[in-house]
């Protein structure tokens, strides 16, 4: 019995252990914030028509120039990350009017800043996660400059140079 009793003794202090770790978890935290996930839930929404149906509402508008956006690392450009847009544009349009196109640039700059200082362009950049919090905010953006005739951003082209 005196060799039982100290086992006994260990076995029931690490269920008890394990149980009240279970019990005092924490909730896990979602990787994108509320309104982010919502916003994406609700752009993944209105994405599902299909491939073809899409095709003949949209015409592919390009955005003359590229973004070129510093990512911070201790203070410093640790590497800069360069990305293409597109649109995705009811009706037939030959391109964006010079004062809309400067408009939604300097929006799109402030978005990509903002995921940029946010971590967004750090480590796995390229996750399904923070692609869709970066296209959600950059189609929210193009909406408010361009209203409705907006139908999508496409991210077509997108790379990370460290320095």
């Amino acid at each position: 019995m005196s060799k039982i009793l100290p086992v006994l003794i260990v076995l029931a202090g690490l269920l008890g252990g394990f149980g009240a770790g279970l019990a005092l978890r924490p909730d896990p935290e979602p990787t994108l914030g509320d309104e982010a996930s919502d916003a994406a839930e609700a752009l993944s929404a209105a994405m599902t028509v299909p491939d073809a149906a899409r095709s003949a509402a949209f015409d592919i508008v390009r955005i003359s120039d590229q973004f070129a956006v510093p990512v911070l690392s201790d203070g410093h450009v640790g590497a800069i990350v360069v990305q293409s847009v597109s649109l995705e544009m009811t009706g037939t349009v030959d391109g964006l009017a010079p004062a809309h196109e400067a408009r939604l640039r300097d929006r799109f700059l402030q978005v990509l800043f903002d995921h940029a200082n946010s971590g967004g362009f750090a480590g796995n950049f390229t996750l399904s996660t923070n692609m869709t919090a970066l296209r959600t905010a950059l189609f929210e953006a193009a909406r408010a400059v361009l209203g409705d005739t907006v139908g999508g951003v496409l991210i077509t082209d997108i790379y990370r140079r460290d320095i």
